[in-house]
């Protein structure tokens, strides 16, 4: 079973953000005893070479691997899918057209349009091509962000594919789609998130966020009862410790 599915079935999710490129950060993680691992394609300079020896290493400890990919580039998805991630998730959807195109890229015909060539997804041929494409393919979980109040409009639609296994917002542009930027505390991202959580728990799907690892911001996302949390990413946790060994030396020394 898809790693990240089994996890989920066991209870919520507790995630971290990879950004480096170097492997052992999933397999610290891990190691540290986070469920799943969120591989950020999307802002980093990682390569696919990069996100394979990710999904690698989050396979060797056990956790799940999710793939955040650009946006709406349909290569990119293309060859990620084909590395056999537990998950995969679309940044910036705006409206329902865009949610269909995005879905049609991961599902193969007569469903959708992904083209053929699935390589790590059926571990190098150790599994049949048919039975992956007729059954293997679902065992995807395939998610949205939450980035555009335009999208939570046209959520209740869009909710109703039998695809999609979640949504996961991302409060900083949910903010500024609201004209309230980086204010992920508002009373109007508020508001957004309490509208579309309304509307994804009436569907039955997954919801999740991503955000940063202070007490007072985990406690206060804690109260919407996400399904996932995403807190802090491997060079905030390298930062943080950094600044605070330096402040201890700086003290004794």
């Amino acid at each position: 079973m898809n790693i990240l599915r089994q996890k989920i079935n066991e209870g919520k999710i507790k995630g971290a953000l990879i950004s480096l490129t170097d492997p052992c950060m999933a397999e610290i993680l891990g190691a540290v005893g986070f469920d799943c691992v969120w591989i950020d394609t999307e802002h980093t300079y990682m390569s696919y070479k990069d996100v394979l020896c990710h999904l690698n290493a989050a396979r060797s400890r056990g956790i799940g691997a999710l793939v955040r990919v650009p946006q709406n580039d349909l290569t990119a998805t293309k060859k990620i899918l084909e590395m056999g991630p537990d998950a995969i998730l679309f940044p910036m959807v705006r409206n329902l057209e865009e949610f269909n195109t995005l879905m049609d890229m991961t599902l193969y015909p007569p469903i959708g349009s992904r083209g053929f060539g699935p390589m790590r997804a059926i571990d190098y041929s150790g599994k049949k091509a048919k039975e992956y494409v007729t059954e293997g393919q679902h065992e995807l979980m395939r998610f949205m962000q939450i980035e555009a109040a335009s999208m939570i409009d046209e959520l209740e639609e869009i909710a109703k594919n039998p695809y999609i296994d979640g949504f996961i917002f991302g409060p900083n542009d949910l903010s500024a789609s609201v004209n309230d930027f980086l204010n992920v505390l508002g009373e109007r991202t508020d508001a957004e998130i309490r509208r579309a959580m309304q509307i994804i728990r009436r569907h039955g799907k997954l919801a999740g966020v991503a955000v940063g690892q202070d007490k007072t911001t985990l406690e206060y996302f804690s109260q919407y009862e996400f399904d996932m949390i995403f807190a802090g990413a491997d060079w905030t946790y390298i930062y943080d410790c950094a600044e605070k060994t330096l402040g201890i030396l700086n003290e004794i020394m």
